[in-house]
């Protein structure tokens, strides 16, 4: 690539970025210093705002490169799953969940998911169990949107800009943004990213068709060499993990932090309920030119060096330089995008849940603010440092987070809507399930008298899956064979539904 090439696509990422980055100080001029401002821009967000910052917040590398590049290695089946299949599912869960938390956060004013659950049982172990399991999970999610763009820059530059740069700008940016920002500034870069992402996306699938030769000469090179991209069932996908796939990633996606969030924000009910019914028909004109931009890649022959994402590779090759720098730039945008929510909603979580009600309950304002910026620039260095070791691809990483999530969701449920529900009984779903699903993570899989033991699946079917099962089964059943307890506040929880 020549020099000048270079400069001027390293020049277009770097002027979006501060663009980007001049919004969070305008939001800053505006945002109040209380926590459900900073946190919650005091839930009063609309329909546009609301719909665009939870679709930028999903906006990440695992969208835009970890899923191309699953469709360059085994076909566009993956649409199938993160397009239709969640895009569904989680407006689903949206509703059960997300509608349910709304009444009651604006009758009991929480802010957190922790906060919540510790008030309704009466428990700060709860409240702090909840939280801490969040952040652990959110780590490699953090880790990935860093990975992604070190990628991006890799990929987009021919590999004359090394890894590490890409994964320290989106460090820096981050970092700079969330103490500025808040809620409010997040959800108006969201907002601006999530239309211009939607926009560009489109803009180029037409434009590496025009240059292919159309869409008859691209399907016909994927024919011709990769035969199986083209029917329905002839990829590496089975039912199973398909399913799998959506039923974790959509109901861990409800528990992301960031996402969760996003549940008390709304400024009333017609807000929420618009956003979640309008909710799959964004995902799919989201992910259905993405990932095709991946499988085409594949047909066409496009070559993708080591340690780079399919997406910059091919643009490069079929669009000018200036516009594959603008698609990458604004991909990298919505990752910081999706890091910045994350680590807000982080903050939070450490503040609020654990250094406010076991290290200085009378933390006034000002100090907790610091709390959470020194957090929020510890946990990201501390991502950073492990994304330069790229433990798995983008996709492993991204699943792994999803997975972990998944496990909180149907103790949450049952919290939400069975006023039995004790907090033994959550305790035993919450650590019962998680300690399964990090058995399986994280300790090698081993045969014992012919059976294999923590393996990634039983029955063809996914383990994360039979930890959600037994999250349920134990979250129940410790309920059921304990006193109930804080009927007062379950009475609480009643009412607050039935406040609208």
């Amino acid at each position: 690539m020549a020099e000048s090439e270079l400069l001027v696509q390293l020049g277009v990422v770097g002027a979006y970025l501060v663009v980007a980055l001049a919004v969070g100080v305008l939001a800053y001029r505006v945002t109040g210093r209380d926590a459900e401002d900073y946190y919650l821009a005091s839930r009063s967000i609309g329909t546009g705002v609301l719909l665009f910052t939870t679709f930028a917040t999903l906006l990440s590398a695992f969208t835009f490169f970890g899923g191309p590049n699953l469709a360059y290695a085994a076909g566009p089946e993956w649409i199938l799953v993160m397009g239709l299949m969640d895009g569904i599912l989680f407006a689903i869960l949206w509703y059960v969940i997300g509608y349910r938390q709304w009444l009651i956060g604006r009758y009991e004013r929480y802010v957190t998911l922790g906060e919540m659950l510790g008030d309704r049982f009466g428990s700060k172990r709860l409240r702090a169990l909840v939280a801490g399991v969040s952040l652990f999970w959110l780590f490699p999610y953090v880790m990935l949107q860093q990975m992604g763009a070190g990628e991006a820059i890799v990929g987009l530059s021919d590999g004359a800009v090394p890894y590490w740069v890409g994964a320290a700008a989106i460090t820096l940016f981050m970092i700079v943004y969330v103490v500025l920002a808040g809620l409010r500034g997040v959800a108006w870069t969201d907002t601006i990213q999530g239309v211009f992402m939607l926009g560009i996306v489109w803009i180029a699938v037409g434009w590496v068709l025009s240059a292919a030769g159309g869409l008859d000469a691209v399907s016909a090179s994927l024919a011709a060499s990769n035969p199986e991209f083209l029917s329905l069932g002839g990829g590496v996908y089975s039912p199973q993990w398909m399913i799998a796939q959506a039923v974790t990633i959509a109901f861990g996606v409800a528990m992301f932090p960031q996402i969760n969030q996003r549940f008390f924000v709304a400024r009333d009910v017609r807000v929420l309920k618009r956003s979640f019914a309008l909710w799959p028909v964004l995902v799919l004109l989201l992910f259905v030119p993405a990932f095709l931009l991946g499988t085409w890649a594949a047909g066409l022959g496009v070559a993708v060096p080591e340690g780079a994402n399919v997406v910059p590779v091919v643009l490069n090759a079929y669009t000018p330089g200036w516009f594959a720098a603008l698609v990458v730039a604004g991909a990298m945008a919505a990752m910081m995008s999706s890091s910045d929510s994350m680590l807000l909603s982080g903050s939070s979580y450490l503040t609020r849940d654990l250094y406010r009600p076991f290290v200085n309950p009378d933390a006034d304002a000002a100090r907790e603010t610091w709390i959470a910026r020194l957090g929020v620039a510890a946990f990201a260095i501390g991502t950073f440092v492990v994304s330069l070791f790229r433990p798995g691809t983008l996709i492993t990483v991204g699943d792994t987070a999803f997975g972990g999530y998944a496990q909180l969701a149907l103790p949450v449920i049952v919290a939400l809507y069975w006023p039995r529900t004790t907090r033994q009984g959550m305790f035993a779903g919450i650590v019962g399930s998680q300690v399964f699903y990090v058995a399986h993570v994280f300790v090698p899989a081993a045969t014992i008298g012919g059976v294999t033991v923590l393996g990634s699946a039983y029955f063809t079917w996914d383990f994360a899956l039979y930890g959600m099962a037994l999250s349920l089964f134990l979250t129940v059943g410790g309920s059921l064979l304990t006193a109930a307890d804080a009927d007062e506040r379950a009475e609480r929880f009643a009412v607050g539904t039935r406040a609208d």
